[in-house]
């Protein structure tokens, strides 16, 4: 279980990395962020414009799986939510605005907070991209702090933190046994449209990546098939299969904003 996030001066320990979408994250504290808060920005969901990919928790697959393919990438075989084809392009954001009618992962609807790792006290610090639009010290609409105190805006900030960080973990036992069972296996996605006489265009190849198949899982002995049913693992298994129908919406989606570009 993640241990409760600390927000002393004291005891905030310098972080390092970095985070994916976040430009400059700082150890949120009493002292550096006592008049801080977050303001409305006409576009608030920019800061992932240019994400085509995202991580993706295990207790996401059954909302997400309508919206975009989840597949599996690396050698840790990372569960990523597909946004979009092209490279720095998310097709689910127009403008610095997200369509609602398709699912928000949870690593985005967390910003401007996240967690870091403080190893040396084994232990996890609640950070803030100081860097963020929304994120201000001039008459903020939601503080930070209420005196001295976090305010119920950053202790519900909190809490969801923790329990994206408990989901986190669990996504890690999920795949450890995935693997331990053998069940992915190397796909890769293509893509062939056609030239302006009619004609096949040459195939082009989008993705690389794993995936778990129903083949592999029906090759599973009834033992092991109800261990995964009780655990919620064989769910999570079948919503990613079912969310690899949507690469033909992503592939849609960027022929209809290629051809938008191409006239304006």
């Amino acid at each position: 279980m993640a241990k409760t996030p600390k927000t002393d001066t004291a005891e905030a320990a310098p972080v390092t990395g970095t985070v994916m979408m976040y430009e400059d994250p700082k150890p949120l504290t009493k002292d550096a962020h006592g008049k801080f808060g977050v303001k409305q920005v006409k576009k608030p969901f920019a800061f992932m414009q240019n994400s085509h990919f995202m991580p993706i928790t295990a207790p996401e697959f059954g909302s997400a799986c309508n919206s975009f393919p989840i597949i599996f990438a690396g050698e840790e075989k990372t569960p990523l939510a597909v946004m979009g084809i092209r490279a720095n392009e998310n097709l689910f954001v127009t403008d610095g605005q997200y369509d609602p009618l398709y699912y928000m992962p949870s690593f985005a609807r967390r910003y401007p907070f996240v967690l870091a790792g403080d190893k040396e006290n084994d232990r996890f610090v609640v950070c803030v991209d100081e860097k963020a639009e929304c994120v201000t010290d001039k008459n903020p609409d939601r503080a930070f702090f209420d005196g001295d105190e976090a305010s119920k805006f950053t202790t519900d900030a909190f809490e969801f933190l923790k329990q994206f960080e408990q989901d986190r973990r669990a996504t890690d036992v999920m795949i450890n046994r995935f693997k331990e069972l053998d069940l992915f296996e190397q796909k890769e996605m293509n893509f062939q449209g056609n030239n302006a006489d009619g004609s096949l265009a040459e195939k082009q190849k989008i993705a690389d990546y794993f995936a778990i198949t129903d083949e592999r899982l029906r090759a599973l002995d009834t033992k092991t098939t109800k261990e995964l049913m009780d655990n919620g693992f064989l769910v999570v298994a079948y919503a990613h299969m079912l969310s690899l129908n949507n690469w033909q919406r992503l592939v849609t989606m960027t022929l209809t904003r290629s051809q938008a570009e191409a006239k304006a």
